[in-house]
C-alpha cells in the first residue's frame, strides 16, 4: 500500500474516532450513556496508537459504516434531549 493510502486511511479513521469522542459531553447526559462512556477509554487508547495499525480500505469502510450507524442510533436519544440541535452542526 502506498504512503498516500496509509495517510488517507489514518485520516479517515481518526475522523471517525474523533467524531464519536466529541459526543462524550452529550452522552454523559443520557440515561444509559455511562455504559457507553466506559468504552471511550478504549477508543482514546486506540486513537493514540492508530498510526501504528495497518488498515485496508475494507477496514476503513467498515469503521466508517459502523460510525455512521452509531451516530444514526444516537440521533433519537440525543435529539430528544436537545443535545444535537446546534445550528451548523450535523452528525455524519
Amino acid at each position: 500500500m502506498s504512503d498516500h493510502n496509509s495517510v488517507n486511511h489514518l485520516v479517515r479513521i481518526t475522523n471517525c474516532l474523533q467524531t464519536i469522542l466529541d459526543l462524550e459531553p452529550q452522552l454523559e447526559k443520557l440515561e444509559h450513556g455511562n455504559s457507553l462512556l466506559d468504552e471511550f477509554t478504549v477508543l482514546k487508547a486506540f486513537l493514540e496508537k492508530i498510526d501504528k495499525v495497518e488498515l485496508s480500505e475494507e477496514d476503513v469502510v467498515r469503521i466508517e459504516s459502523a460510525t455512521a450507524n452509531f451516530l444514526r442510533e444516537l440521533q433519537g436519544p440525543l435529539g430528544r434531549m436537545g443535545a444535537v440541535a446546534k445550528p451548523g452542526r450535523r452528525l455524519q
